[in-house]
């Protein structure tokens, strides 16, 4: 018999939301764009760093805001752009920022990198939100293997069991002296059969609930926009 916690979610679309807001730069309130994640900064963290890493070249050593420059907007390297971006972590969620300076870009660019920032938030929305559902379909197939693992065991105890029955109802007829003892030992078989049976029950009533799981955790998936 094992015990299976199941986490349902439910199947609601998470839109991604990005606002133009402003943080502090240098000293100065910088516009940018932001949008807020279901899940804490020690989430996010990893997977928002290497997206940035993406996006230009790092500056080493650049805390909060995270220095990019050389940023790479549609193959095209802007050597004199800097992109600026923050994160912040409120409870159980985060907020990403990205954003620039206009005066540290060419006059003619500044409108485009300001698109290319929102754009680039948004893009980060949809891969944060995506890679969180594939990681609890990921979640959920373990489960599924788990649970397929211990009902097999289950079906071969439950054929060891059966097999030692049988030798049981032929021992009773060979030994008559030992009739009181052998009848004990086939009740005590009939009882762990019957617990088998049970057990092999209840794993499959499992599996249906994590099967139910894994559907709307793929519902969730195809629903990100």
């Amino acid at each position: 018999m094992c015990a299976l916690t199941i986490v349902f979610a439910g199947a609601s679309a998470q839109t991604v939301t990005v606002k133009k807001q402003s943080e502090r730069v240098k000293g100065e309130n910088v516009e940018g764009f932001g949008t807020e994640l279901d899940g804490k900064l020690s989430e996010v963290s990893s997977l928002w760093s290497k997206f940035l890493k993406e996006v230009g070249r790092v500056k080493l050593f650049s805390s909060e805001p995270v220095v990019i420059t050389e940023p790479n907007f549609n193959g095209t390297v802007y050597q004199k752009g800097t992109v600026y971006a923050h994160s912040f972590e409120n409870g159980s969620k985060t907020r990403v920022w990205l954003g620039i300076v206009p005066k540290e870009w060419g006059e003619k660019d500044v409108e485009f990198a300001t698109k290319q920032t929102e754009k680039l938030v948004y893009q980060f929305g949809i891969q944060f939100n995506r890679a969180k559902v594939q990681n609890q379909i990921d979640e959920t197939l373990q489960a599924t293997d788990a649970v397929e693992k211990q009902k097999q065991k289950l079906i071969n105890q439950n054929k060891e069991l059966v097999i030692q029955m049988s030798n049981n109802e032929k021992e009773k007829i060979q030994l008559e002296k030992s009739i009181e003892n052998n009848k004990l030992e086939g009740e005590a078989l009939k009882i762990k059969i019957e617990k088998n049976k049970k057990a092999q029950d209840s794993l499959v009533n499992a599996a249906e609930q994590i099967k139910k799981v894994m559907e709307t955790h793929r519902e969730r998936l195809r629903k990100i926009n």
